[in-house]
């Protein structure tokens, strides 16, 4: 009998972790999948913009030989005797395409008109390394010559050091020197320093033509800032642009970097573990430092939008600043108030915490410039777990412990910490417009302190009509028209909605009893559903 039932066992042993190494393949599978299908869908973007450049370009071309044209009828229409041995239908066709008015499409040779005056003003100079595509990701790092001390080589290391041996077949990191003089020096320093990885593809080391930059010597000063400054801060807005035109095509994520950090272990994975979670959201900018252009990340396509709109102010505003410009154009509504617009631009801009990224230069491409910046969110414990929720209106009844708002939880950049909620007290999610809501997540307590959780506390939606609701019987019925349902066991609350619900005005947290302890909200999750 003892041998049979430690047979038993022993298969029930060895078919549960069948099971569990077969769900982790099947995720990873899928995980796989869906990158190669994000490599397809950008490649085919940018199949589709390369294909409407050349149509652009065939179409001045025949601008211009339709003007060439226009010119010989001018010609001969001086001349009462040249159209004579034509037809009058021949004769009146070109009358018309003598008289047709042509509109000029804008492009960035509007901006930049110097760069018609040399065919290869948009070709690197300098271009070493194996040109890899096909990748997840594709890191950008911008260097110029710093007068005290240069932090490009402990930039690499940091970064290369931290990466897998698979990771370094799935990236490639670029190095832009912006430098016109000096490139070759440059490129061969670091040529010697990191031949491996310039050899296997990873490292790439790319330098633009003189020719690539306009006059910058009398840029409007603005601001308050020097003429040094303002020269100083479009050049870089033209680095940053020349490096995501090259990088476009490479990969499906693009990462701006600057030449004087270090990286955090795992930041690879966790970077493209953080995209793939948000791969159903509309984001636009994902956030892993919070310091100046440093760790941001792009989806590759969207980089035309960017450098197009930087080539259109890159001499008005600082790179960061445009970027937020962008955004603005994107969401925010002028009829409504600045926090509404920043609420918005939250669903385009993510923040993750804590930072994978820490600058540690000291001494700034700026001549002159000291910059003690550092990033505290670099190493802090993660107390909190942020997500992507649907841009609303928060508020709350609670009393709030030393500016560990709502808000700032709401957005994922901290927990939210009450003291000892009562009975009637409450937590609103006013959504700025209706959303269909596929699943709600609520977690309070952290590891510092574990204790601080919320119990005796129900979930509830308001729909936007009650109309043809099947389920009302199932859910009580607040008297201002609220539906529970769910609530919190053991500090979390989760559970799927209804679709009968949708789309929904406002989600509610409502306390039912005196709690004994403070309240932390660390994880807020309002999951819409996709499309």
């Amino acid at each position: 009998m003892r041998l049979r039932n430690g047979t038993v066992a022993t298969a029930i042993i060895f078919f549960t972790s069948f099971l569990s190494l077969s769900w982790y393949t099947a995720w990873q599978n899928g995980k796989e999948k869906l990158i190669a299908y994000q490599r397809e869908f950008h490649a085919l973007k940018e199949r589709l913009r390369v294909a409407e450049h050349r149509t652009l370009q065939r179409s001045s071309e025949l601008n211009n030989i339709l003007e060439q044209f226009r010119r010989a009828i001018a010609e001969t229409n001086s001349s009462k005797d040249a159209l004579t041995n034509f037809s009058d239908e021949t004769q009146k066709l070109l009358k018309e395409l003598a008289n047709r008015k042509q509109l000029q499409v804008p492009n960035i040779y509007h901006h930049l008109p110097h760069l018609l005056n040399n065919e290869g003003s948009l070709h690197p100079a300098v271009q070493v390394g194996l040109g890899r595509t096909g990748v997840t990701m594709v890191m950008g790092i911008p260097t110029v010559r710093r007068k005290v001390k240069s932090y490009l080589s402990e930039t690499l290391r940091s970064l290369i050091d931290k990466l897998s041996p698979e990771e370094k077949l799935d990236c490639v990191i670029i190095v832009f020197v912006g430098e016109v003089r000096s490139h070759n020096s440059y490129s061969m320093s670091h040529r010697m320093m990191f031949s491996t990885e310039l050899s296997s593809g990873l490292l790439e080391v790319i330098s633009p033509p003189a020719t690539y930059y306009p006059d910058l010597t009398n840029l409007k000063e603005t601001f308050g800032d020097s003429k040094e400054r303002v020269r100083w801060r479009t050049k870089q807005n033209l680095d940053y642009s020349f490096l995501m035109m090259y990088a476009v095509s490479k990969g499906v994520y693009y990462v701006q970097l600057e030449d004087d950090i270090v990286a955090k272990p795992n930041y690879f994975a966790t970077m493209k573990n953080f995209a793939l979670q948000l791969s159903s959201e509309d984001w636009m900018i994902l956030e892993f430092s919070q310091l100046g252009f440093i760790g941001k990340m792009f989806q590759a396509p969207d980089l035309n939008l960017i450098v197009e709109f930087i080539f259109m102010f890159y001499k008005e505003k600082p790179i960061d600043w445009l970027l937020d410009h962008i955004l603005w154009v994107k969401v925010c509504n002028p009829e409504k108030d600045a926090k509404h617009c920043e609420r918005q631009k939250s669903s385009l801009r993510v923040r993750f915490r804590p930072s994978l990224f820490q600058h540690v230069g000291l001494h700034s491409s700026l001549a002159g410039k000291i910059q003690k910046l550092t990033d505290k969110d670099f190493l802090k414990p993660l107390l909190h777990k942020m997500h992507v929720n649907p841009p609303a209106e928060v508020s709350t009844s609670m009393k709030v412990y030393q500016g560990h708002t709502l808000e700032k939880t709401y957005l994922g950049e901290d927990f939210f910490w009450a003291i000892t909620p009562t009975a009637g007290d409450y937590i609103l999610f006013k959504f700025d417009r209706p959303v269909s809501v596929e699943r709600f997540l609520f977690r309070s307590g952290n590891q510092e302190h574990p204790g601080d959780k919320i119990e005796n506390t129900t979930v509830e939606i308001l729909p936007v009509s009650e109309t043809g609701l099947q389920t009302k019987e199932k859910y009580k019925r607040t008297e201002d028209r609220f539906y529970r349902i769910g609530q919190f066991e053991r500090g979390v609350a989760e559970g799927a909605v209804d679709p009968s619900f949708n789309p929904v005005m406002a989600l509610r947290l409502s306390v039912l009893k005196d709690s004994a302890v403070w309240a932390i909200l660390s994880e807020i999750h309002i999951k819409r559903i996709a499309g």
